[in-house]
């Protein structure tokens, strides 16, 4: 099988203030996400903790209008 064919994606991963500048919120919000099972908390080290930024994009969500358009 070609090399590409097993390549997976590199996981892009952010820190806490990262992840809480992006969404607009503290890092205790993000901190609280990862303890409720809302996002995968990834420990780089003995204190560095780093989220999947496409994790983290996947839990936006539109909020829908009274005529349906999002």
């Amino acid at each position: 099988m070609p090399r590409a064919a097993t390549k997976q994606h590199a996981r892009q991963l952010d820190s806490l203030a990262d992840a809480a500048n992006y969404l607009g919120v503290s890092t205790k919000t993000i901190r609280r996400h990862i303890a409720g099972g809302l996002l995968t908390g990834y420990r780089v080290g003995p204190r560095s903790i780093r989220v999947d930024h496409a994790e983290v994009d996947a839990m936006l969500r539109p909020i829908p209008t009274v005529n349906g358009a999002a």
